[in-house]
């Protein structure tokens, strides 16, 4: 692993530490969050969204920077997050937010227009205005989030008063009428008594049923989703009432590296829809009515006569057979020490690949695990052990970026040295609502195992707030009301 990647983590807290001193001092009292729909970070915290990083356990703080977006007035400089950082605020220990393609979150579906936002509020100041963005038709749902990713004004806005927000509130808007399938909703709480405000994306599927011209509904979408090799279908799947309808579903084949790219074949499928169908047609439509395909998402619209009431989007992707990985340069012997060792190895790969390094003692008892994405030919990785000495199992899995093909080597690795390895159950806080009497985890900091006490005090060991926890095992304060060491 090189040394990017080893003081990745250690680097989070100064990256967070110095948005927040580049931020007014009083502004770190505000904090809260859009509980309904839910926003992104808050589906972190509920488990629909995965790999989030600090924003699982602090939705509310995610988002919080300068006011002022999308624009400062009077030709002013941008102000508020910067392009590209929309989700986070820039905030190191919530870039994981940022993370932007058509598959990465999860999508809270909106039946009706006429919609409710509501807040919960942590730490409410003032409030100036609450004000709602939503993506631009024909939107990259694979390009990070940019001010050109919204329309320039807000569809909704709600005046604040300068007076404290209440968790819970209804504020009523209109989704507009052109806005179907898949966008992103940019909810911006403004406080007024300093100069932040809080930024929060909400990412949703509108399944409600425009009022549009001419008989059309909306009955899908095309959303460019991943890039795609020669040899690689895209279908889109027509349904009726009675189910799925021969007569209006369409494919196309990708017949080139170009066409695979995921705004070309996008624009290539709802092309082909228009060119063979009469009762439907892809693209977005323009303030004339018309129907025209973009290269980024295409929305599908059908007559009433067709009896399709909905699309289901489809790939046949094929395997990337010339695709190789193995494990490379691993010692004869790793050398133990007290139990504890680091292993340096080499895995060579000719893609890029998410790579999940394991290492299995004769139990098949993970003891030491690594995850990174290996970009190059060959990768130096790092991984902690904590073992016994013995024979042992290395598994290299790599799985390409666009997640067609994994791969997998195995190899022994003979441990020698000395012992002392104490079993856990958990690295701390994984499983952290599954802590009870008995339970043991490591703690990585300390490098050392905790036990989980005995009723009443196991009642402690679930209780864990990253920025303030006077439990958490070897650490905090009071730690040992909930912990002994083992």
């Amino acid at each position: 692993m090189n040394e990017k990647n080893v003081l990745q983590w250690g680097g989070l807290s100064s990256l967070a530490l110095l948005s927040v001193l580049l931020m007014p001092a009083q502004t770190a009292l505000a904090h809260g969050y859009l509980n309904d729909p839910p926003s992104r970070a808050f589906l972190c915290q509920k488990g629909l969204n995965k790999d989030c990083g600090g924003a699982q356990y602090e939705p509310q703080s995610v988002g919080e920077t300068f006011k002022g977006f999308p624009a400062g007035a009077g030709g002013a400089p941008l102000q508020g997050p910067v392009d590209g950082k929309i989700a986070s605020g820039g905030i190191g220990l919530f870039s994981a937010m940022d993370a932007q393609s058509a598959t990465r979150w999860h999508q809270t579906e909106i039946k009706d227009r006429n919609i409710t936002f509501s807040w919960h509020y942590t730490a409410a100041h003032p409030a100036t205005k609450h004000e709602y963005f939503i993506t631009k038709n024909g939107w990259n749902p694979n390009e990070s989030l940019k001010r050109a990713s919204f329309e320039s004004t807000p569809f909704c806005t709600k005046d604040g008063g300068n007076v404290l927000p209440v968790s819970g509130e209804r504020q009523a808007c209109v989704i507009p009428q052109d806005k179907n399938g898949s966008h992103v909703i940019l909810g911006v709480w403004t406080v007024g008594d300093t100069d932040a405000a809080f930024y929060n994306v909400v990412d949703v599927n509108i399944l409600a049923e425009p009022e549009l011209p001419g008989g059309w509904t909306n009955v899908g979408s095309i959303s460019p989703s991943a890039t795609l090799l020669p040899g690689d279908k895209v279908k889109a799947r027509a349904f009726t009432t009675s189910g799925e309808s021969a007569a209006h579903t369409v494919e196309i084949g990708i017949d080139n590296a170009q066409e695979g790219l995921p705004q070309n074949w996008a624009f290539k499928l709802a092309e082909k829809i228009n060119a063979t169908q009469t009762l439907i047609q892809a693209g977005i439509r323009n303030e004339q009515g018309g129907i025209a395909p973009v290269k980024g998402q295409n929305n599908l619209f059908a007559q009433k006569d067709s009896g399709v009431v909905r699309y289901e989007l489809a790939l046949d992707v094929k395997e990337d057979t010339e695709a190789r990985m193995a494990l490379s340069a691993i010692a004869s012997e790793y050398v133990l020490e007290k139990g504890l060792t680091k292993m340096r190895f080499a895995m060579i790969a000719n893609r890029d690949m998410n790579i999940e390094a394991t290492l299995f003692n004769t139990s098949n008892k993970p003891v030491g695990t690594i995850k990174t994405l290996a970009k190059g030919n060959s990768n130096w990785l790092e991984m902690d052990v904590r073992s016994e000495p013995g024979i042992h199992h290395m598994i290299l899995l790599g799985t390409t970026e666009d997640g067609r093909t994994t791969r997998q080597d195995t190899q022994p690795v003979n441990l020698t040295g000395e012992g002392g390895a104490k079993d856990y159950h958990f690295v701390f806080p994984d499983g952290l609502a599954s802590y009870e009497a008995g339970t043991r985890v490591l703690h990585p900091q300390t490098g050392e195992v905790y036990e989980c006490k005995p009723f009443p005090a196991s009642g402690y060991c679930k209780q864990y707030i990253p920025t303030a926890n006077g439990f958490e095992p070897g650490v905090g304060h009071h730690w040992q009301t909930a912990w002994d060491p083992i």
